[in-house]
């Protein structure tokens, strides 16, 4: 018998799907189409164990599909712009397409040598101006449509590398690259409107029956529609008023003060002191992340200004505050700091009054902490008794009364700024006129490409810097004009990146009619949950913006969306409290085992997929990234797990091999095991089709365990070719290489990859029977017991299971009634 080569074994079925292009995909209108996509990844050069668990995932489900007849996308590509590639070109003194493309060649290299069945031909790289050019017609589209704009706006500005920074790119206040003080500025950017489709977007009315209700939460909060009202404050000697949106109309009654955002527009008519200058100048020195501002000391400049209570005409003093956003609702609140934790704080450090209106059950200490509850209003005049509910509605009818409130409805979403101010990034497609404004490039002149000439002094943006590229003539009257030097954030790319697949040499349009209308929407899509807020409501847009724009004609670009896991490994450190490697902590005198956390370089807990791969093979590490926790928990790596995998693989080869050698002699009669063979095939169908792929693989460990216990007889020559076969069919899409050389070893002429067993029901239903349960003539329990199990084997059974234990335990057993193959009876006194 030959030894299980893995290496061997591994490059032939690759080289033999290459060859025989057993991945391409193509339309074909006899089979129902089914497209599986995993999210693209940033080519940083490297495979980690995170992609393998993603790939693994999305790979089994892929061949399971076409083994199903199905006919099935499953592409690859590269999200391929990035501050990080203009980093390396920094640092290493290299240009980031270099970089770049050296990255994408060796985790190319990485992510085949997995044996994964995409379709290479229709391999993308988002930096490459096939690509881009159809991204830069989008946006003019968009443009046209009027969902595109430039305004004035305040940002997050790295003083260091001199660039804009989305709102998940500044950690603690600080740019995730340069580390330095994050600042806030105004400038002219470019927006996509995302707010406008705000409603649209909301999981809550739309068709994402097959999303994660945690990515659905995420969505809708972040979207966040709120039903509130408009309330104008009358300034006290003055004609103008200032304008708030509130959910909490009920708390009225328990403002003390008015603040406002540091550039609300009010602001810039007050009396600019140089203490003023200062304030503002400190609120800006935090960044525009909600969560930065969040953690900020609440800092207040108190104004000249007053504002007269709707309700009660009395005086509130109005403040400029830190944490009043421009963004959000009108940059205007009222501070109610017995009910809201951040005027809480703001009233506890400018001794402002805490006046509650909103009753607990029990006592509370308002000075001490706000009260955010439901309750019973009080202290609020014709409020009083009502429930939170009532007094909403009581308070809106009042304000509405006195003609200085209405009813309307927010959203905290903002539309997306899409400018960045660096080289690394598609150029944004718009010529910058003095006489004619902001130009389109005309289509004929598309694509705008990037200056290879470039210098990267790790400051500013080198478009902006280059001595030529930026000079143009004007489209519209041929002046002299310059080029947009802002790129795309590189959400842009990602954004609709999946359609391309469909037609990714198509050179006249993003993707032919015929390509887009026979693949889309993605059945099933794969990817973190980190991604739910950004990336996936970006690619809900984009496709509801192309449909606005008589682009497309479907609503939704992911029919059912699968959240993974990450991969987790238990950190070490030495005596000295520095994080190692996992394998330097072996042979290491006073290591420290820590928690289990996220593979990271930061904290050495890595385990490379290269290394996995020659020493245990693909199938190996495939095997363990599907096995132990379902796909969308996190899935803890020990070695012990793979050497098991490896070693049920090596066992499995020696059983087929052994297993040839054995001549069909007279068949025994094994309906008892056809039964549990397919019973457990039915068992491991749904769960394919669920994507429990962890049940899968503990289904093919049992159906492996039950025929390893067959004797390897000539009478049993059937029974095992028929089960093994089930069993290599099982495995094909989770450990394909081994699968397909076994299953040609055991003579099967057809291919594997479409051809999926079908289960025998009539077997499952005549080996089995289901049996009632009862405990003393009530009925407990039913369980489905072989149909020839014998009566000391059933009342053992019954006896030790969980349910009936708890009703016989303690009483004395007085007989068991067995009526064969309907009931047993345990009679206790």
């Amino acid at each position: 018998m030959s030894d299980y080569n893995h290496i061997s074994i591994e490059t032939k079925w690759q080289n033999h799907w290459e060859k025989n292009n057993s991945n391409n995909s193509v339309i074909d209108k006899n089979k129902p189409k089914y497209y599986v996509l995993e999210m693209l990844p940033y080519p940083s050069g490297k495979l980690h164990m995170g992609h393998v668990r993603n790939y693994s995932i999305g790979d089994a489900f892929a061949r399971f599909k076409k083994a199903n007849g199905f006919n099935v996308l499953h592409p690859m590509g590269w999200d391929a712009f990035g501050l990080p590639a203009e980093n390396a070109a920094i640092e290493n003194n290299t240009h980031p397409l270099n970089w770049t493309l050296e990255n994408i060649k060796s985790m190319r290299e990485e992510i085949k040598s997995l044996g994964f069945s995409y379709d290479w031909n229709r391999e993308i790289t988002t930096c490459t101006p096939e690509y881009y050019k159809h991204e830069q017609k989008l946006f003019l589209e968009f443009l046209k449509y009027g969902l595109a704009y430039q305004k004035e706006s305040f940002v997050n500005w790295d003083p260091v590398d001199n660039t804009v920074l989305a709102n998940e790119q500044v950690v603690d206040g600080r740019g995730w690259r340069s580390g330095a003080l994050v600042e806030k500025k105004k400038l002219r950017q470019w927006f996509l409107k995302i707010s406008e489709f705000a409603d649209e977007l909301l999981p809550s009315n739309s068709n994402l029956k097959n999303w994660p209700e945690a990515v659905k939460s995420i969505q809708e909060k972040w979207i966040g529609k709120s039903q509130g009202v408009l309330v104008n404050f009358k300034l006290n000697n003055h004609q103008e008023s200032i304008e708030v949106f509130t959910t909490r109309a009920d708390t009225l009654f328990g403002a003390s003060f008015i603040a406002l955002s540091p550039h609300n527009p009010l602001v810039e008519t007050l009396t600019q002191t140089q203490e003023l200058k200062n304030f503002i100048a400190e609120c800006d020195s935090i960044g525009t992340a909600e969560e930065a501002i969040e953690k900020a000391e609440k800092q207040g400049y108190l104004t000249e200004l007053q504002v007269i209570h709707p309700f009660t005409n009395k005086l509130l003093p109005v403040y400029i505050a830190n944490y009043v956003l421009m963004e959000y609702g009108t940059g205007a609140i009222f501070g109610c700091p017995a009910h809201d934790m951040r005027d809480h704080e703001f009233a506890l450090k400018y001794n402002l009054s805490i006046l509650p209106v909103v009753k607990p059950n029990d006592d509370w200490n308002y000075n001490k902490k706000p009260y955010i509850g439901d309750g019973t209003i009080y202290n609020s005049e014709f409020l009083d008794g009502l429930s939170i509910g009532e007094a909403k509605k009581s308070s809106l009818e009042k304000l509405t009364d006195l003609e200085i409130g209405k009813k309307i409805i927010s959203y905290r979403l903002r539309d997306w700024g899409v400018s960045r101010q660096r080289y690394w990034g598609c150029p944004i497609p718009v010529i910058h006129c003095k006489s004619c404004g902001t130009v389109p490039v005309p289509q004929n002149q598309l694509p705008v490409t990037l200056p290879e000439d470039v210098e990267f002094l790790g400051a500013g943006n080198p478009l902006d810097q280059h001595p030529t590229w930026k000079h143009v003539k004007c489209p519209s009257c041929d002046a002299e004009a310059e080029r947009e030097t802002d790129t795309f954030d590189t959400f842009f790319e990602s954004s609709w990146y999946f359609m391309r697949y469909c037609s990714p040499n198509e050179s006249n349009n993003f993707a032919s009619d015929d390509d887009i209308n026979y693949w889309m929407p993605v059945d099933q899509y794969i990817g973190g949950i980190e991604h739910a807020a950004m990336h996936l409501l970006y690619a809900r847009f984009f496709v509801k913006a192309m449909k606005k724009c008589s682009m497309l004609d479907f609503d939704e670009p992911f029919s059912s969306l699968l959240t993974q896991g990450m991969v987790l490994h238990a950190t070490y450190k030495d005596k000295n409290g520095k994080f190692i490697y996992p394998e330097d902590a072996k042979n290491n005198d006073g290591v420290v085992i820590g928690r289990s956390e996220k593979m990271s370089k930061s904290k050495k807990n890595t385990v490379s997929p290269s290394e996995i791969i020659i020493k245990y093979g693909a199938d190996t590490a495939r095997l363990f990234m599907l096995s132990d926790s379902p796909p969308e928990k996190d899935l803890e790596w020990t070695d012990n797990g793979v050497e098991g995998a490896y070693k049920f693989l090596n066992r499995l080869w020696r059983f087929v091999h052994e297993f040839i050698e054995i001549n069909p002699g007279n068949e025994a009669n094994n309906d008892k095991t056809r039964g549990q063979i397919h019973k457990l095939l039915k068992q491991i169908t749904e769960s394919y089709n669920n994507l429990s792929l962890n049940l899968v693989v503990a289904g093919i460990r049992e159906m492996s365990n039950t025929i390893f216990a067959i004797p390897r007889t000539s009478d049993n020559y059937n029974i095992i070719k028929e089960s093994t076969t089930i069993l290599l069919q099982s495995l094909y899409p989770a450990a394909p290489h081994i699968a397909s050389e076994l299953w040609k070893k055991m003579g099967n002429k057809e291919s594997i990859d479409d051809n999926w067993p079908q289960f025998d029901s009539e077997a499952i239903t005549e080996s089995e029977i289901t049996i009632a349960v009862q405990v003393s003539g009530k009925l407990r329990a039913t369980i489905e017991v072989d149909k020839n199990i014998s009566k000391e084997e059933l009342t053992e059974i019954v006896t030790g299971l969980p349910n009936i234990k708890k009703f016989i335990e303690g009483k004395e057993i007085k007989k068991i009634i067995i009526v064969p193959g309907k009931i047993i009876n345990i009679v206790c006194i």
